[in-house]
């Protein structure tokens, strides 16, 4: 390998919104996620509401669509 030309891998901890911490190691550093394989309905069996509203607002302001309302 050439010397001075690779990033650092040094440790670094992976924290989930439900509070798990997972330590490994990474170019990145410490980082956030907001789910995680102990609280994912996928493992765990159970319904989870996860937050998207903002997601798709964003998706439909970027893209110029109307959202049609039922009243």
């Amino acid at each position: 390998m050439k010397p001075k030309i690779h990033p650092k891998y040094e440790a670094a901890s992976v924290t989930c919104a439900c509070g798990e911490v997972v330590e490994t190691r990474c170019t990145r550093g410490d980082f956030s996620v907001e789910i995680c394989s102990k609280c994912h309905p996928f493992f765990t069996g159970k319904q989870k509401l996860l937050d998207s509203e903002g997601r798709v607002e964003r998706f439909n302001r970027k893209y110029g669509r109307v959202v049609e309302t039922k009243d």
